[in-house]
């Protein structure tokens, strides 16, 4: 048999190729740059041929490490895949998952029976940790997030776009407590999530009152717990539509119901790029998209 090149040389090289990024390849494989470069060069040496074009301090796939990529990437995603099945002992995948508590009760949870049922070998470790992102790769294999924006150095798919509701009980429809203007909102207490920090602001600066400010506002870290504190009188609860109108809540009604402003927040599936080559990842990402959860 040939003498072949050192396979961390070609997982190296596949990351850079498939990242287009020596930082990003480096981030992934938990190596320092120069470290990446070396194991990069290395091939390059064992192969005689450069791969990459390199200009200034970037490196581009040349025709060479293209059709090297082409060849060899298959055989590596099969290797990967092979290890997982012998560890997984061939009959159970297992996904470590960090999802926020309110999405996993409106919107995964009800839809997880049919994907059990398309992939019983599937198996999910939940979690609802916060500071999720920052765990990818150590200890968590995915999360679903709430954000602004994603690095970009994450893989990263789009859930939705939704619009902020201000909610509330329905005593604040009615008087005398009636809530008739956003003006109105200076006298009482705003709840907001610390994940959604600017979603008051994009709805004031909507209404054209960016300077209003609220009796109080009080910070939550669980969007059903904010749901229950609006329903039971202890503010205006700044949430996005799908919250208000999956939680069905009888108590609950939305504010300026002919306001219309779009979250600056979105959904998003998340995780390393790296972490697509694993088949629990990849049928969980399949699966969530294609359900249009």
């Amino acid at each position: 048999m040939r003498r072949l090149p050192p396979l961390t040389a070609l997982e190296a090289f596949v990351q850079v190729a498939r990242l287009g990024s020596v930082k990003a390849a480096a981030e992934e494989l938990a190596l320092s740059t120069p470290a990446l470069s070396r194991r990069v060069q290395a091939l390059e040496r064992f192969i005689g041929r450069p791969l990459f074009d390199r200009k200034h301090q970037a490196l581009e796939i040349n025709a060479d490490g293209q059709r090297l990529l082409d060849d060899i990437a298959p055989a590596l995603d099969s290797l990967s895949q092979a290890l997982e099945n012998i560890q997984s002992g061939g009959n159970q995948l297992r996904l470590r998952l960090a999802v926020m508590p309110l999405f996993a009760t409106q919107r995964l949870f009800p839809h997880l029976g049919a994907l059990r049922q398309r992939h019983p070998q599937l198996h999910i470790d939940i979690e609802t940790t916060p500071y999720a992102v920052a765990r990818l790769g150590e200890g968590l294999d995915a999360a679903i997030v709430l954000a602004k924006d994603i690095d970009p150095a994450l893989y990263a798919h789009e859930l939705d776009h939704d619009e902020v509701y201000l909610i509330g009980r329905k005593a604040l429809m009615e008087p005398p407590s009636a809530i008739n203007t956003p003006a109105d909102l200076a006298q009482h207490t705003i709840l907001l999530h610390r994940d959604m920090v600017l979603a008051f602001e994009a709805w004031k600066e909507a209404v054209g009152l960016p300077d209003l400010q609220p009796l109080a506002i009080d910070n939550y870290d669980s969007g059903q717990l904010m749901l229950e504190a609006a329903a039971q009188g202890l503010g205006v609860a700044v949430m996005h539509a799908s919250h208000f109108n999956e939680a069905g809540d009888s108590r609950l009604v939305r504010l300026f119901p002919d306001t219309h402003v779009e979250s600056p927040y979105r959904y998003y599936f998340v995780c390393r790029p790296r972490a697509l080559q694993t088949r629990a990842v990849r049928i969980f990402r399949d699966w969530l998209v294609g359900a249009d959860i």
